[in-house]
């Protein structure tokens, strides 16, 4: 069985003002580019508690965030592609 990871975007109405559905399509389009779509669930999550603190997203169990289309780069080659192995 392949290692999965679960990228959850909060689209609660903060996280969406700032952008949220752009960060979700940035971490969706990453997975496609890096050839891991089948190992890589990018969904959308309700609010995660952190309204203040900018569009949050969750990888697996750990927060990130203020999160924006240019850091989920970053998030995705730092966090999510070495659990891929």
């Amino acid at each position: 069985v392949p290692s999965m990871t679960t990228i959850s975007v909060c689209i609660g109405s903060a996280c969406h003002k700032r952008g949220s559905y752009a960060v979700l399509n940035r971490f969706k389009a990453l997975a496609a580019e890096k050839g891991v779509s089948e190992k890589v669930t990018v969904a959308p999550a309700f609010c995660l508690g952190e309204c203040k603190n900018g569009v949050t997203v969750k990888v697996d169990e750990k927060l990130f965030l203020g999160m924006t289309e240019e850091s989920a780069e970053d998030v995705f080659n730092r966090y999510v592609l070495p659990k891929l192995g």
